[in-house]
C-alpha cells in the first residue's frame, strides 16, 4: 500500500516515513504544497498524511483541489492547531481525520489503518488472493492454503506488488521503484536476492510454483 506524506518539517517527515516503511508501506514524501498536490493528482494512494502549514500551498488547499477533482484518497491532517474551529475547517475542506502535533506514531498508524479499512469497505481492496495464496494487507497475514507464511517487511512489499500485478510480467526496474521507493542501479542484484528469499518462503514446499522468472524481462506471479 502506498502513502503520500506532505510535511516540510524534516524531523517529523523522517520519523513518520521511517515508521510507515517499517510497517510495510511505500511512502512518497513531498516537502511543499505544490509538490504534494502534484503527487496527489497524478499518483494513486491508499491514504495521504498532510500538514496544514506548508510552503507554496497550504494543506487545506491541497485537500480542496483533490476533492474538486474527485480524488477520494483518505486524508489525515497533521497540525499544531488544536482549536475546535481548526478541526472543523480541516474536516469541512474534505479531510477524513485530524491529528494534532505532537503525536505518537502508533496512534498515527492506527488512524491510517482505520481510514484504509473504512475506505475499502465494499471493495475488499485490503485482501489479495491468487490461487491458494492470500494476503490480508491490514493484519499482514499471508497464507498458502491453510499454512501461514511469515515474511519480512521488504518480502511482504514485494509479494503485495507481484500479487497486485498477478499474471503480468514486472521488470527489475519496476520492482525497484515500487518496493524501494527510489531508483537503484538497474544492474544491482538486490531484486534477485529478494525474489529468491520470497520464493523460498512461498514456493519451496509446494509442487505448484507461483513465482516465475521471465529471462531477460523480469518476474511474474501466476498460477501454473
Amino acid at each position: 500500500m502506498r502513502i503520500l506524506l506532505v510535511e516540510d518539517d524534516l524531523k517529523i517527515a523522517s520519523f513518520v516515513s521511517k515508521g510507515l516503511k517499517q510497517a510495510g508501506y511505500a511512502v512518497d514524501h513531498a516537502m511543499d504544497g505544490e509538490e504534494g498536490l502534484h503527487f496527489a493528482l497524478t499518483e494513486p494512494y491508499d491514504a495521504a498524511i498532510l500538514d496544514i502549514m506548508l510552503p507554496k500551498l497550504d494543506g487545506l488547499s491541497i485537500i480542496e483541489r483533490m476533492r474538486k477533482d474527485r480524488i477520494n484518497t483518505p486524508v489525515i491532517i497533521l497540525s499544531a492547531r488544536r482549536s475546535v474551529d481548526d478541526r472543523v475547517k480541516g474536516l469541512q475542506a474534505g479531510g477524513d481525520d485530524y491529528l494534532t502535533k505532537p503525536f505518537s506514531f502508533s496512534e498515527l498508524l492506527a488512524r491510517v489503518q482505520g481510514l484504509i479499512r473504512r475506505a475499502s469497505r465494499g471493495m475488499d481492496s485490503v485482501h489479495l488472493k491468487v490461487g491458494d495464496l492470500s494476503v490480508d494487507l491490514l493484519t499482514r497475514e499471508v497464507l498458502r492454503g491453510e499454512e501461514k507464511i511469515d515474511l519480512q517487511p521488504r518480502e511482504f512489499s514485494l509479494l503485495e506488488y507481484l500479487m497486485r500485478n498477478a499474471g503480468r510480467v514486472v521488470s527489475k526496474t519496476m520492482i525497484l521503484e515500487h518496493v524501494w521507493d527510489y531508483s537503484f542501479d538497474p544492474q544491482t542484484n538486490v531484486v534477485d536476492v529478494l525474489v529468491s528469499r520470497l520464493r523460498n518462503r512461498v514456493d519451496r514446499d509446494y509442487e505448484k510454483k507461483m513465482i516465475h522468472t521471465i529471462r531477460g524481462v523480469g518476474y511474474v506471479l501466476k498460477v501454473s
